[in-house]
């Protein structure tokens, strides 16, 4: 009698069943695809696609800078490089360890175009967090110093605007572009989201247990980093120099094309344009950040065309410019197993 090969369960018995060493070659096919290349191209493919669905904003953003004064665009390109530098003291000030300082800035460079792939600061987050695990910390005390540095950068930008808004009360006139309803709507929103996280956080068991685990990590790296007065002024330092100087970037961008609104006023309009795009998850902030900008410098007494145009020329050289070097940077960092 032949031998015939049995039929696996769930293999119908008009199809040839696959034979061991074909499986193998085709693990064998994969393993030779040259998967960290692809990997290394992929962030400027996604930029590329990116920069081929904005072109008609990359280009309004282009054509205004033409009619600025050339000397306040360069300032806002140094702020715009200055609040990189600023991001990587914070960073390091999250971590008792010594991080390396040039892949250090370089994953802050990088995490500007990372920050286009996914909504929210993920794909920064996720830049950063490989970036400390390949320098040698734990994913748990990776994933505390991130949320460190979100605590921190948050508290500076919310005290920022609080300072700007005690000393110039009458600096935003939100009333005629936001009605009571609206402004209704957005309070009970936040106020129904923040029950929800507590309530979730609260009641469901493996979610708390992860919860405590991590806080009660955080907290005992928080209290060793500021029992090290270098590490509490570069988190601190770099933390509140990274909102001035982002709002300073602005505030020459206006200064260039002669918006007429005062650079305290402008300052403050970035703050809470900023701070209200933060609830509104888009990649790169592309969208919610343009909108509530424009809107914040309309508020503070700028006419709607100027102030489009000075949110669109902000935004080329603070996102679009530095977009494609950040890719690049990021697939060589990729390439060099960095992150």
């Amino acid at each position: 009698m032949p031998d015939v090969m049995p039929c696996p369960a769930g293999q119908p018995l008009d199809q040839p069943v696959e034979q061991p060493k074909e499986r193998a070659g085709r693990w064998a096919l994969l393993r030779r695809l040259p998967l960290r290349q692809i990997l290394c191209l992929l962030p400027l493919l996604v930029v590329g696609y990116w920069v081929v669905q904005h072109r008609s904003l990359i280009g309004s953003g282009a054509r205004q800078m033409f009619t600025a004064n050339p000397y306040w665009l360069l300032t806002a390109v140094a702020t715009t490089g200055l609040g990189w530098v600023a991001v990587s003291f914070a960073r390091q000030g999250t971590v008792l360890e010594r991080l390396p300082a040039r892949r250090l800035f370089a994953t802050q460079f990088a995490a500007g175009a990372a920050n286009h792939l996914l909504p929210s600061g993920i794909g920064a987050s996720a830049v950063n967090i490989r970036f400390m695990t390949g320098c040698g910390l734990p994913p748990a005390r990776s994933s505390a110093a991130l949320a460190l540095y979100f605590l921190a950068e948050a508290t500076t930008r919310v005290g920022l605007l609080v300072v700007l808004l005690l000393v110039f009360p009458q600096a935003l006139r939100l009333g005629p572009l936001l009605p009571e309803s609206v402004s209704g709507m957005v309070v009970a929103g936040a106020v129904v989201a923040a029950v929800v996280l507590v309530a979730g956080v609260t009641l469901i068991r493996p979610v708390r247990r992860i919860v405590v685990k991590f806080l009660r990590t955080a907290m005992a790296d928080a209290r060793s980093l500021h029992m090290r007065p270098s590490r509490a002024l570069a988190l601190w330092g770099g933390s509140l120099a990274f909102p001035l100087l982002q709002a300073a970037g602005l505030v020459a961008v206006a200064l260039a094309l002669e918006l007429e609104v005062r650079p305290a006023h402008v300052m403050l309009a970035y703050l809470a344009a900023t701070a209200v795009a933060a609830v509104v998850p888009s990649p790169g902030g592309i969208g919610s950040v343009d909108a509530a900008l424009v809107i914040a410098l309309v508020a503070a007494g700028a006419p709607v065309e100027a102030a489009t145009s000075t949110v669109l020329a902000y935004r080329f050289i603070t996102v679009w410019l530095p977009l494609i070097p950040g890719a690049l940077v990021l697939g060589g960092l990729v390439r060099s197993k960095i992150v």
